[in-house]
């Protein structure tokens, strides 16, 4: 597997694990959310970003005590051929089933509420070669790429999100625990997998400078996911009641269409753009992961070749679905169900393998005493 000739440092990867992640506040993930958990739902991502801290620490355990190696790596190295291919492909399947899902949401997102006059099937088209031109490019350059538009992408969503505060009603947070504690600790663990993402960037490690910056770097996204995530949630029910929330499939949207700003109205021409790049962002990596995922299972060395074919088929793929707002959300849901618990028992598994070698570097400090 051929890699980028550049590494890069944590600030880049800070950068493009929290617009990985961070950009899951714009789309249908509030929804599926408050569904379960009405006006608590704002406490899911606390909940999940503390549970999260489990399976990252044993990634980070295991994967960082190899040098230069990646958790594509890592895990044909502790399972060997057969059984590395196995997991190496269910990761796979639901890295590109998640892509294709995630960029039709996108799709319907800019179809639906900005360019309802443009063919679906050319905006899909747009997004996916914009990605794989973006992935084609190779690692560093996404990475110096994200570092560079973040500040501008983060400060358009603290204000829409300041000025929708300021606009909506406090009281709609109460009561504050919603269905109940057991119900929103239920729930929430249920969708641990909304930060599954964090399994994916362990595939990164190879292309950081080093496991200090990498470790460091991971911490400080949850940190900073887990607060931004929260806070639109939040400000979700502040400025709609959870009530609307579970209806509007796309609340961030509808908040920035809402949002006003003295005599100024029309705000999404604003926010709108800076979201656009923040989703471009997020699809490249997406599709850069999937292909060196794709290029391990298949021995393709020169995998960012592959780029342009996987654009191709998720465009297709992903235009199936004939009434894609209801449809996709359902399946979307769905997938947030069954890649839990793989988020959860894979870091475990991995843990336990390499424990059981003795390949972890304290393991391997006590053979050479």
């Amino acid at each position: 597997m051929e890699q980028s000739k550049g590494k890069i440092g944590i600030k880049e990867f800070i950068a493009l694990t929290i617009l990985m992640t961070g950009t899951k506040l714009a789309d249908d993930t509030p929804a599926i959310i408050y569904e379960e958990l009405q006006n608590a739902g704002w406490i899911a991502p606390l909940i999940v970003g503390a549970l999260s801290i489990i399976p990252i620490a044993l990634l980070i355990r295991v994967v960082t005590s190899y040098q230069d190696k990646g958790l594509i790596q890592v895990i044909d190295h502790l399972f060997g051929r057969f059984i590395g291919f196995l997991i190496i492909f269910i990761l796979w399947g639901i890295s590109f089933f998640a892509l294709i899902i995630d960029t039709a949401i996108y799709t319907d997102i800019i179809g639906t509420m900005y360019y309802s006059r443009t063919p679906t099937i050319a905006i899909y088209a747009l997004l996916m070669a914009v990605c794989a031109y973006g992935g084609k490019k190779g690692f560093e350059q996404i990475g110096s790429i994200s570092w560079a538009v973040l500040p501008y992408i983060k400060v358009s969503v603290l204000i829409a999100l300041v000025l929708s505060f300021f606009q909506g009603q406090t009281s709609y947070l109460f009561p504050i625990l919603g269905p109940g504690e057991w119900e929103v600790i239920k729930e929430s663990s249920l969708k641990l997998s909304i930060f599954g993402d964090f399994i994916f960037i362990f595939i990164l490690v190879p292309f950081i400078k080093s496991t200090k910056d990498f470790n460091r770097g991971v911490w400080i996204s949850l940190c900073i996911i887990v607060a931004e995530v929260t806070l639109a949630m939040m400000i979700y029910v502040v400025m709609f009641d959870y009530q609307s929330v579970m209806m509007l499939n796309y609340p961030y949207h509808e908040l920035i269409r809402t949002v006003q700003l003295g005599f100024l109205t029309n705000m999404e021409t604003f926010f709108f753009p800076f979201w656009l790049i923040a989703s471009f962002v997020r699809f490249t990596v997406y599709m850069y992961i999937a292909a060196m995922l794709f290029g391990r299972l298949f021995k393709i060395k020169e995998f960012e070749y592959a780029i342009p074919a996987l654009a191709t088929l998720v465009v297709f793929v992903g235009s199936i679905p004939e009434s894609p707002t209801q449809s996709i959300f359902e399946i979307r849901a769905r997938l947030i169900d069954v890649s839990t618990p793989i988020y959860i028992i894979l870091p475990l598994l991995i843990w336990i393998v390499a424990k059981f070698k003795g390949d972890l570097k304290h393991d391997k400090a006590k053979e050479s005493i």
